[in-house]
């Protein structure tokens, strides 16, 4: 059965939203590039299978999900980099706060349990309605809503978030900034 150019293009369109997507889940490029195109290959191979008119990236991210799983289950444990060897080869030295912020971000979020990590990715991130969320997930609505909440909470706790005043620059960089120039 020959393949739709609609189907082509669409597929070809949804490739950054599905690499963002395994950057997350797999937590390095190079895995999630592999993610990708494993997750390309099998959407091709399978494209009989898509119904025409329903949501191609929530199938297309279904895929990729469901082939992150599989490949954690076929690797088993992988080795931490406890010492922080290959971390520290691929830090950069942040030029702003909002590199910092993001990095902390970033640590917090991979503290997150998998399920929960991965709801808020999807919801927050990834720009999916809870309904579409819970589909890829294979799960119910509210287990996807419930799954962000607690995620939200426990972001907010690691962050040290109390209110909006804990977002952006610091009231002395604020005061520096709002100065005018002498």
């Amino acid at each position: 059965m020959a393949v739709s150019q609609g189907f082509k293009t669409d597929l070809l369109g949804s490739i950054p939203s599905l690499r963002a997507f395994a950057v997350s889940l797999a937590q390095n490029a190079d895995k999630a590039d592999d993610l990708v195109q494993e997750t390309l290959v099998r959407a091709w191979d399978k494209h009989a299978s898509f119904q025409p008119g329903t949501n191609l990236k929530a199938w297309l991210f279904t895929i990729l999900r469901n082939e992150f799983y599989s490949q954690m289950r076929k690797r088993g444990r992988e080795v931490q980099d406890s010492d922080g060897i290959m971390t520290a080869k691929l830090a950069v030295h942040p030029a702003q706060h909002g590199q910092l912020d993001l990095k902390d971000f970033r640590t917090a979020l991979e503290q997150l349990p998998e399920d929960q990590r991965e709801a808020i990715i999807l919801i927050g991130a990834s720009g999916f309605s809870y309904e579409e969320a819970a589909e890829i997930c294979g799960c119910a609505v509210g287990t996807i809503k419930s799954r962000v909440s607690r995620a939200r909470a426990k972001l907010q706790e690691i962050l040290k978030i109390t209110g909006e005043d804990d977002y952006g620059p610091d009231a002395i960089s604020t005061q520096v900034m709002g100065k005018p120039a002498a």
